[in-house]
């Protein structure tokens, strides 16, 4: 069986999950990791099983490497997507895209001129949960959809992460850290955004860490840590969004909630493949729980790789999980912030594709 044979470009904390997933699929082949930690990269490859560590320029000069996942941190997700695909590798980068909309842009002109294809995280909308939610949205279960709401409250990462002083740089944020899962779910439910109303602010300038190994290390803060928003869709569909660092106490509200003309869906946490999926209808009482009509239920970060290493494999460039709908999701994002600073509607000047549903039960394998 022909393999698409993988190089992983960063290897902290999210490279693990990837790492044992990628060894998961059949027609995946990981054959290497680089970090600019030698020692960090050596001790992963040691772990899973990697047969060659690299440094990155060694990594991206192999000819036997198909495509480069890249897991660096968000402000060099550019910078390493456009080296891999200069060095004639395609690309499937951590989320988001990249920190600014140039930086988003060059990537996919790159790839058009190299015929490369860019794939980005998340993919977590084609875990069992969401895609079971969209099979029932277009069953018409809950009649016609008319809007969503979402939220992504939280306390912030210096609590427990051991280096979480590039989640209040540019680029990071709760809107860029967790909207990507977000914006991505309510797309691939509703199709692509027609304009975003936001507000937006910095709530506490300097944040303390208290996880280790910084305990005690000070983070200035220079992006947006509770922003709302209101997003129009191209469908007619109107939803809204609440992303924040600032909720100390936690929140007891749903992640999604999507409503229609006969009756509203929950659609389970987009940071996870899993459920619950609950559904009220209009004549009903109470929510009940659907089952999951989808594999890949569990933590199955790399599902968006297998999904776009298939479609190399096959001949298809329209893999879901594609630089268009993440430069899409990059672009909405900065409009939550420019609709704040100036005050007006942003209106989108990209589009994608609304991203095809996986076949019930179907495995990338």
């Amino acid at each position: 069986m022909k393999k698409i044979r993988i190089g992983i470009v960063g290897c902290g904390y999210i490279s693990s999950i990837y790492m044992e997933n990628c060894q998961k699929f059949d027609h995946l082949d990981l054959l290497a990791c680089a970090d600019i930690d030698e020692q960090r990269a050596a001790a992963q490859a040691k772990k899973y099983n990697i047969p060659r560590v690299y440094s990155v320029s060694e990594l991206l000069s192999d000819p036997e490497i198909d495509l480069v996942i890249n897991l660096t941190i968000p402000k060099a997700h550019a910078t390493v997507c456009i080296q891999a695909l200069e060095a004639g590798k395609h690309v499937y980068t951590e989320k988001p895209l990249a920190v600014t909309r140039e930086e988003g842009g060059l990537i996919l002109k790159t790839a058009r001129e190299k015929n490369l294809l860019v794939g980005s995280a998340p993919d977590t909308f084609l875990g069992a949960g969401i895609q079971t939610a969209i099979q029932l949205i277009e069953n018409g279960e809950i009649g016609n959809p008319i809007g969503a709401s979402a939220f992504m409250i939280n306390r912030g990462h210096e609590h427990w992460h051991p280096d979480p002083a590039f989640y209040y740089e540019a680029g990071g944020g709760p809107m860029f850290d967790m909207g990507p899962y977000y914006l991505s779910a309510l797309v691939s439910i509703f199709g692509p955004i027609r304009r975003i109303a936001g507000s937006a602010r910095i709530s506490y300038p300097e944040r303390v860490i208290t996880s280790e190994p910084k305990a005690g290390s000070k983070i200035p803060v220079s992006t947006p840590t509770h922003i709302s928003g209101i997003i129009d869709f191209s469908s007619g569909a109107v939803g809204t969004i609440t992303t924040s660092f600032d909720a100390f106490g936690g929140t007891s509200l749903p992640p999604i909630e999507v409503y229609g003309s006969e009756g509203t869906l929950l659609v389970p946490d987009p940071n996870t493949f899993g459920g619950p999926v609950r559904i009220r209808k209009k004549d009903e009482k109470e929510f009940i729980d659907v089952p999951l009509s989808y594999g890949y239920s569990q933590n199955s970060r790399g599902l968006g790789v297998a999904d776009m290493a298939q479609a190399l494999l096959t001949g298809n460039s329209n893999h879901r999980a594609n630089g268009h709908l993440a430069y899409h999701v990059l672009e909405a994002m900065h409009g939550f912030h420019d609709s704040s600073k100036n005050e007006t509607y942003y209106n989108m000047q990209s589009t994608c594709d609304k991203p095809a549903s996986l076949p019930v039960e179907q495995k990338l394998s």
